[in-house]
Parts: structure tokens; C-alpha cells; sequence
């Protein structure tokens, strides 16, 4: 493998096709389309400035590394990437991405991030402003989760989630076969429409959740007193521990269970 150092890189596609390099405190400056198109890559201590960084890359290892806000969808249409301790602050992050590794990620401008993405495995991640977030994406297992942002999840299918403070409205909409663990989820409207989302030991609050679902499971899950008017039209098997504001309308064949709280 080549490595490059201490070097500046600016203009149209300067890095373009590369092929086993490892770059070592390299900015990617203004310009666009960096590192297109390239393959086992190392990038460690860089700065990527210009726009469209990684496009159609493919086994790329980032850490310790910066996106600047003037890197503009920086990473899209790639595969087997692995990033770690980076701050990520580029509009647009991560979309359509095959096979992806994240740990100890802050992305300081979530919107749109991670659209399309498949198969992943993320833990330690950060992030604001993450409207829309996730959508369309599947196969994720993702652990140690903050996120504030609105309409993430949605259409999403295959999600697990461990320990994460998500605070977002309309979370989940649409979604299929997601689970959540051990969670805080702060929000209006959360799962309308989804379809097999589970949620397990989760903390919930705001107006009107888990409506209109299909096959929805809730265990040992508790509610703030804004969460009111829940689980209307769903169908849904609950254990709820403590009390809940109001139920309206479940389904029929739908069977919750209210479990004193402990003391």
C-alpha cells in the first residue's frame, strides 16, 4: 500500500481512481469528487473540505478524520467501508451504502443522513439535526443511538436498536420488522403504519403513539403522561408497566396488560 502525507489536495477528482493507499494527515481541499471510484483506501487524520469525497468507493477505512460542512454529500454509492472516532459535519452523509461499520461517530448535520443503506453494524453514534434520517435503509444493527431530528425510520425494514435516546416525531412510520431495546423514544406520532416493530423495556412519550399498526409488541414498556390516546386502529399485544394516559380504539384481537410499578 502507497501512503501519502502531510500533503493538499484541491480541483476536479485529484484523487480519482485510486487503488491500495493510505493517506496520513491529507486534506482533501476545495474542489470535488476526491477520491471517486477508488478501492482500499485508508484515510487517517484527514480533512475532506471539497464535495462528494467518496463517491462509488469501495473497502475504505476512515478514522480520526473530519467532513466538513462544505463536503457535501460526502459518502454515497459505496461498499465495505469502516469509520471510526470521526466528526462528520457534510449535509447528506452516507447514502446508498452497502455493508457498513460505524464506531464513535458524531454527525453534527443528520439530514438525510444514511438513505438506502444495507447491512450494517453501528454502535457510538451521534447525531443532530437528523431529518429524515434512515430512511429507507434495512439490515442495520445499531447500538448506543442519540439522535434529535424528526421523521426518522421511516420505511425502514430490519432494524435493531440497542440503548438509544432517539427524540423525534413521527419515528418509525411505515416501518417493518424493527425492534428497539432498552430506549428512550421522546416524539410525536411514533410508528403510525409500521408493521411488526417490537419495542422492549423502552421509555415513551409524546401525543398520540403506536397508531394504525400491524402485529405491534410492546414488553415491559412505560409511558410519560403526555403519551395519550395511544394504539388506535392497531393491533397490539402490550405489557405496560405503571400507568398510561389514555387508550382509544386498539383493534379487536388486541391484548394489554397493565403491570403495577415497582418502588
Amino acid at each position: 500500500m502507497n501512503t501519502i502525507s502531510n500533503q493538499y489536495f484541491e480541483g476536479e477528482r485529484p484523487l480519482y481512481e485510486s487503488r491500495d493507499l493510505r493517506l496520513e494527515r491529507v486534506t482533501i481541499g476545495e474542489g470535488e469528487s476526491g477520491l471517486k471510484e477508488s478501492r482500499r483506501i485508508e484515510a487517517i487524520d484527514s480533512d475532506f473540505q471539497g464535495k462528494y469525497a467518496l463517491w462509488e468507493c469501495e473497502d475504505v477505512v476512515c478514522r480520526n478524520s473530519h467532513f466538513a460542512e462544505s463536503n457535501r454529500a460526502p459518502i454515497w454509492y459505496s461498499r465495505n467501508l469502516r469509520f471510526s472516532d470521526c466528526l462528520i459535519d457534510a449535509p447528506k452523509p452516507f447514502r446508498e451504502v452497502d455493508h457498513l461499520t460505524l464506531e464513535r461517530i458524531r454527525i453534527t448535520n443528520g439530514e438525510e443522513a444514511f438513505w438506502q443503506c444495507r447491512d450494517g453494524q453501528i454502535s457510538d453514534l451521534r447525531i443532530e439535526q437528523g431529518i429524515y434520517a434512515f430512511m429507507h435503509s434495512n439490515d442495520l444493527k445499531i447500538s448506543q443511538l442519540w439522535l434529535i431530528g424528526r421523521y426518522v425510520f421511516q420505511y425502514a425494514r430490519n432494524i435493531e436498536i440497542h440503548n438509544a435516546v432517539l427524540d423525534t416525531k413521527d419515528a418509525f412510520w411505515e416501518s417493518e420488522n424493527c425492534t428497539v431495546y432498552d430506549s428512550e423514544i421522546n416524539g410525536e406520532y411514533l410508528g403510525w403504519y409500521s408493521r411488526n416493530l417490537r419495542l422492549v423495556r423502552c421509555r415513551i412519550s409524546g401525543t398520540q403513539p403506536l397508531c394504525y399498526c400491524q402485529n405491534l409488541i410492546l414488553e415491559d414498556c412505560t409511558f410519560a403522561p403526555d403519551a395519550d390516546r395511544a394504539f388506535e386502529k392497531s393491533s397490539v399485544k402490550a405489557t405496560i408497566i405503571g400507568p398510561i394516559m389514555s387508550v382509544i380504539n386498539p383493534l379487536p384481537n388486541s391484548v394489554i396488560e397493565h403491570v403495577p410499578a415497582k418502588d
